[in-house]
């Protein structure tokens, strides 16, 4: 009997895991070679480094409030009315719609500038494309989170084998030189990204709960699931960083990072065979859709958990207009924004709800060198919101730029500087 209850517990945390993996590898991994690539391979790992621990964390401070209150509906706005009164409670409603409209709105955005790029559809109707995948997506999630829970194993073993499939097809066009470049500079443009990426923090309570509000087995399992992402994106930084040149043509960085797109679309304009087109689009598409559903239902939850409990209103249809209106409309008037919408969405969102936030829990709550850790980590989760802030305000601008091998004009050279939305060529006196 006890054999068969260990390995009950061992199968339980190897599902757990594959949830956290599976929740980890969405919408950020297709964005990660386009930002950090820009900020530089080694600068990229120490990003991830330093910010994944911050993430997991935070995620052990929220994983140990949950089994505190060991409560099925255990949300985080009551958490931090908790804590922080209920201008806290707001503010988390706040920071949480905006996390999770941003993600729908990069889901959808991504997910269909990938059909668009496969099925070579012209620009013009890449909106009505947009508005197809978000009808198919709304359909599923409306169906329930059942969908994702109930194929969760075979997605995840979809996407694994479809990640390995890219990555050794990859594996020899990587170069060396697209290894060595570095603009610390533009690292602080990346981290947005990278917090996106190791964000699962929304599944926290029900991991705690599945594995019964035991302590030790939920960090242990927390921080193996991480560590089997950081690997995961790790490789997948090597080879988008190492295969595509910062500039020059479609299959670049650049054109990526201009055009906001996924990285197996630049990719895929390197490595033209039918193979890698189909397990790119499959990888893609499985890691877009999975995240998507499961992150959207959660969505629609907690719109209706709002606007019955806080504003009596019980009416499904609103409760489906509210959670799902906006960002459709938002993605058909903007289709090009797949990576500015999961940079506002992780610079502000989860940045504030799972950084900031569990940060200022953790140091009122901790003592000697953890205090000091909970320290250094919401001064990290607020400096990456201030730059955010002042990013998207105009008060700072940070660019990514390339040198081009120009000859010398008059005695000066041309650098060119790259943002998000225009090209913008300055002379640099020598």
């Amino acid at each position: 009997m006890e054999n068969n209850n260990s390995q009950s517990g061992f199968f339980k945390q190897a599902a757990v895991t594959l949830l956290i993996v599976g929740g980890l590898v969405g919408a950020g991994v297709l964005a990660l070679p386009i930002d950090t690539g820009l900020a530089g391979f080694g600068p990229s790992i120490i990003g991830m480094l330093v910010f994944g621990f911050a993430m997991f964390f935070s995620a052990t401070v929220l994983a140990k409030e949950s089994m505190i209150e060991r409560r099925d509906t255990f949300n985080y706005p009551s958490l931090y009315q908790k804590y922080f009164g209920i201008k806290g409670k707001w503010v988390a409603v706040a920071a949480n719609m905006f996390l999770l409209y941003g993600l729908l709105i990069a889901y959808i955005t991504g997910g269909s500038a990938i059909i668009s790029d496969i099925l070579n559809i012209p620009l013009m109707y890449h909106k009505w494309v947009a508005l197809l995948f978000s009808i198919v997506l709304i359909v599923i999630i409306m169906k329930g989170v059942q969908i994702v829970i109930r194929f969760n194993v075979v997605f995840t073993v979809v996407m694994f084998f479809s990640f390995i499939i890219i990555v050794s097809m990859s594996a020899a066009h990587i170069k060396a030189e697209n290894l060595v470049h570095k603009d610390w500079r533009f690292l602080p443009c990346a981290v947005p990204i990278i917090v996106a990426a190791f964000n699962f923090h929304n599944l926290v309570p029900t991991i705690c709960k599945t594995l019964k509000y035991d302590g030790r087995t939920v960090i242990r399992t927390i921080f193996l699931g991480m560590l089997i992402g950081f690997v995961l994106y790790m490789a997948w930084i090597i080879v988008g960083v190492g295969s595509l040149p910062i500039e020059n043509g479609e299959a670049s960085l650049i054109h990526a990072f201009e055009n906001n797109l996924p990285a197996t679309i630049p990719l895929s304009k390197m490595i033209t065979t039918p193979l890698f087109l189909y397990f790119a689009m499959l990888f893609s598409m499985v890691a877009l859709v999975a995240s998507c559903i499961a992150n959207s239902t959660g969505l629609l939850a907690f719109v209706e958990d709002l606007m019955v409990n806080s504003f009596k209103m019980p009416s499904k249809a609103l409760h489906a207009a509210i959670a799902f209106l906006p960002p459709v409309v938002i993605s058909l008037i903007y289709p090009d924004i797949f990576l500015h919408a999961l940079n506002l969405a992780a610079g502000f969102g989860i940045v504030m709800l799972f950084g900031i936030m569990p940060g200022i829990i953790a140091m009122s709550k901790t003592s000697g060198r953890r205090r000091l850790v909970a320290i250094a980590v919401f001064i990290l989760f607020l400096g990456a919101f201030t730059f955010e802030l002042m990013q998207e305000t105009g008060m700072l601008r940070i660019q990514p730029h390339t040198e081009y091998d120009l000859p010398k004009i008059h005695g000066r050279r041309i650098i060119v500087n790259f943002t998000k939305r225009s090209n913008i060529i300055e002379e640099i006196k020598r």
